[in-house]
């Protein structure tokens, strides 16, 4: 029965079009919007205790645990990178990652500030 039930949720969550695959912790892909943030920051602690350095390929997120490696792309023009979670964010309820300045502008024009996503942990 219980098998049963979980095959019927996991249909329903495909079918409705889930956000990724979940191995009991984190979320290891999906998609959605993500900013940047660049010299306003630059230099100071992040909340992993580290020095937020603008020029490396670095991310917040508000749960991914810090050093997570996420290919991020761009879904506008197919270009990715990836980057290492090292700070917290982003605070604004309808984004997933705040990208570092360099991080955004090698899949992004720094110009437009957002940019829908996928993202999937890679490791």
């Amino acid at each position: 029965m219980k098998s049963v039930l979980t095959f019927i949720l996991l249909i329903g969550f495909i079918t409705m079009g889930g956000a990724g695959l979940y191995n009991g912790t984190t979320w290891l892909s999906g998609s959605g919007k993500a900013s940047w943030y660049g010299e306003q920051f630059h230099g100071k602690k992040t909340a992993s205790g580290v020095a937020y350095d603008m020029h490396q390929l670095t991310a917040a997120h508000k749960t991914l645990p810090f050093g997570t490696k996420v290919k991020i792309t761009n879904q506008r023009n197919g270009k990715s990178v990836v980057v290492e979670v090292n700070d917290r964010g982003p605070f604004v309820k309808s984004r997933q990652f705040d990208l570092s300045k360099e991080a955004f502008r090698t899949i992004g024009n720094l110009d437009r500030g957002l940019m829908p996503i996928d993202y999937e942990v890679v490791n």
